[in-house]
């Protein structure tokens, strides 16, 4: 016999299940980070999404990305909705890498649903030896 709390949780499971995907794979961007010796290359996925509605910023080592995602839905007279799955709304996600950014050499490319920006690293300051007196 199935005790009736694991006979509940078992009905709901499918709900909570469709839940947790839509808002942890809709309203979250997949990133690819990797380095050379030179650079940082980050590729993100941001599928639907107009290149005016995306913000980069560079603080540093620091990197936040802010996409605004907009979908307009036009229904034709006699239609109507039966379910709406393509998320519409505000996201982002910050990470930091282990070095500093020049941010005027920084670039940003758009296409096919795919944000790749080259972030070059900041040239290590020459190291100063101070005279002991």
């Amino acid at each position: 016999m199935v005790p009736v709390p694991d006979l509940f949780q078992g009905f709901f499971r499918p709900m909570r299940q469709l839940l947790a995907t839509e808002e942890s794979d809709l309203s979250t961007m997949k990133l690819d980070v990797t380095e050379s010796d030179s650079a940082y290359t980050v590729k993100a996925e941001l599928p639907g999404v107009d290149k005016k509605d995306i913000d980069v910023k560079i603080d540093k080592n620091v990197v936040p990305i802010h996409v605004k995602a907009e979908r307009k839905t036009e229904q034709k007279e006699g239609e109507r909705l039966i379910r709406r799955e393509r998320y519409s709304g505000e996201f982002g996600r910050t990470f930091s890498l282990p070095t500093n950014i020049n941010e005027s050499s920084a670039t940003a490319q758009y296409q096919d649903g795919v944000l790749l920006l080259t972030l070059p690293k900041m040239a290590a300051a020459e190291q100063k030896r101070l005279q002991i007196e």
